[in-house]
């Protein structure tokens, strides 16, 4: 069964806590501080690779999690950094934030990864803190948080050529002959329900890859019949071959225009691909007429094909070949070209807080910054209290809640920290 879209969560690891210690041993009863710092969390990383070829092993395993940091100890041990997690997808996923919608990567190349979650950095412990004016520190750091985001996978296979056109047009059986990739046929609407990839070897040894894309119908890009799934595999390919078939069943010149609005509706720039529009099934009674009309009032060449006898193959595979090799690569629409940056949601350039009234006598101070300054802050003792409301003293807390009105007496919240308003 072929996955190509899910929805995964991912989580990266916590980085572990600083440890606060003092050396004790039986030659020395006080010693100065050892407290060794924590591990860093695990990250989470996508791998493209090519042994796998589609997104079904997520169907049931929906979370991805990396272990947390091991925290410091005492006598300057610092905690086990945790392993960082990677993940197999198939070549061709593309990776997007599923609440904004931005694409963080494009995995085309065998072993092409991105770090989709960072792990959190270990605090310090309090050794570190140890200066000429801090003999005994008291205080340490909590492990940076770890990140957790929703993502959205999407499969969009790497083909060279897309076989396009409504059901039964011989799509498959051309496949078949070209490949030997042992597509089912049959005389039926969808009989192909998923895209099928052939390698087509050349006489030169060279090769190309060739999709079979299921079936086409008027309204396709809007969720009829089969299209809109499959509508995304055709995006990274740089030739389209068109398959028109001339058995008489349907109109040809109305199925010609009906399939290529449904590429240009779909909003991706298919319709801008260059197209081979094959003349199929030209094995039927009167389909030299039809293709004759069909040339005249579409103004197209067509090349002829019957697949069963195998007549017209060569010619349409020898002009895929130069199609391909002189068509540059189609950018995904929606995708970065000035290349991926590595995501990183720790600390992001903003201001480092602002003020909440809630109600009367009840104050949030609210940012991305200070709030991770408070979590990453060990607040089990007065030190790293005292610590925290320097900082906030000093990057203006202070003042701007006198500005929003505050009271003593007034409560103030951060984060999971609560303190009493004193002016």
């Amino acid at each position: 069964m072929l996955i190509d879209r899910c929805v995964i969560e991912v989580r990266s690891g916590k980085g572990g806590d600083g440890a606060i210690s003092f050396l004790h041993d039986r030659n020395t009863a006080m010693g100065g501080p050892d407290g060794g710092n924590g591990g860093r969390g695990g990250s989470v990383y996508l791998v493209a690779k090519a042994n796998v070829n589609t997104l079904f092993s997520f169907r049931h395993s929906r979370m991805i999690a990396a272990e947390d940091g091991e925290k410091g100890y005492g006598k300057l041990m610092y905690g086990h950094n945790a392993k960082d997690v990677f993940v197999e997808v198939p070549r061709g996923t593309i990776v997007s934030d599923e609440a904004s919608g931005q694409i963080l990567a494009d995995l085309k190349e065998e072993g092409q990864s991105v770090l989709i979650a960072k792990g959190g950095k270990g605090g310090r412990g309090n050794a570190s803190y140890k200066s000429s004016r801090m003999r005994a520190p008291r205080i340490a750091e909590n492990g940076d948080p770890g990140e957790r985001r929703r993502l959205v996978l999407e499969l969009r296979m790497l083909a060279d050529a897309a076989l396009i056109g409504f059901p039964s047009v011989g799509k498959s059986t051309f496949l078949n002959v070209t490949t030997h990739a042992n597509a089912m046929t049959a005389e039926w609407d969808f009989t192909t329900l998923e895209p099928i990839l052939g390698v087509v070897d050349l006489p030169d040894g060279s090769t190309f890859v060739l999709a079979d894309m299921p079936g086409l119908i008027k309204g396709a890009h809007e969720g009829k019949g089969l299209g809109i799934r499959f509508l995304r595999h055709i995006e990274r390919c740089r030739v389209l071959i068109h398959l028109v078939a001339m058995d008489g069943k349907r109109d040809p010149y109305e199925a010609y225009l009906t399939i290529n609005e449904e590429l240009k509706d779909y909003d991706a720039d298919l319709e801008k691909r260059p197209q081979i529009v094959v003349a199929s099934l030209m094995d039927s009674d009167g389909a030299d007429e039809r293709r004759k009309a069909f040339e005249k009032k579409a103004k197209v060449k067509t090349y002829p094909l019957c697949s069963l006898t195998h007549e017209g193959v060569s010619d349409i595979v020898k002009k895929a070949e130069e199609l391909i090799a002189t068509t540059p690569e189609f950018p995904l629409k929606g995708l970065e070209t000035g290349g991926l940056k590595v995501y990183d949601g720790h600390l992001e350039k903003e201001p480092e807080f602002r003020i909440e009234k809630i109600r009367a006598g009840y104050f949030r101070v609210v940012g991305e910054k200070v709030e991770y300054m408070q979590k990453t802050t060990n607040l089990k003792n007065d030190d790293g209290v005292a610590r925290l409301i320097h900082y906030l003293d000093r990057i203006g807390v202070e003042e701007a809640l006198k500005k929003a009105g505050a009271k003593d007496g007034d409560t103030i919240v951060l984060g999971s920290f609560e303190f009493e308003y004193t002016s």
